[in-house]
């Protein structure tokens, strides 16, 4: 599973002119699933993502994390991530997981988030054209991978 975590002093998800969801501070987290993904890359990234510490603490410090500074999450399902460029000019997508096994995988992350978190997370809509808002606050923009565990 790839991620792609931006500190954001808000965010938002827009599906046909509605706002489906919307944070202010916290984080911004992009997911892209492929079939080798599993619960333990669930475990080990959801733990990762909620602990991270990226948030400034009184001393201006990246020492706090979302979870200790009571921030959000706003998560959004994102094949792209999976886009393989080495050849030619137009990416292919065939690590990126189809829906009926990304789906379950993109469910069972917002239950584990939600779970490390000890709230509810807002999503966007797997599947769906989103327009996504956001200021990210920094800039702080982090990749994470669960295979290579970096």
């Amino acid at each position: 599973m790839r991620t792609v975590i931006q500190r954001v002093t808000r965010a938002s998800v827009t599906i046909k002119g509605t706002v489906k969801s919307a944070i202010s501070q916290g984080l911004l987290v992009f997911a892209g699933i492929e079939d080798a993904d599993d619960v333990s890359d669930i475990e080990w990234l959801s733990n990762k993502i909620v602990n991270l510490r990226i948030f400034d603490d009184e001393q201006q410090v990246p020492n706090i994390s979302v979870k200790d500074c009571g921030g959000d999450i706003l998560l959004v399902s994102q094949f792209t991530l999976h886009a393989a460029t080495k050849k030619g000019n137009r990416p292919g997508y065939i690590r990126a997981s189809k829906p009926d096994v990304a789906i379950p995988l993109y469910e069972a992350l917002i239950r584990q988030l939600e779970k490390d978190l000890g709230k509810p997370i807002k999503t966007g809509e797997f599947g769906a054209d989103m327009k996504v808002e956001l200021l990210n606050d920094g800039p702080v923009t982090i990749w994470i991978d669960s295979k290579a565990r970096e």
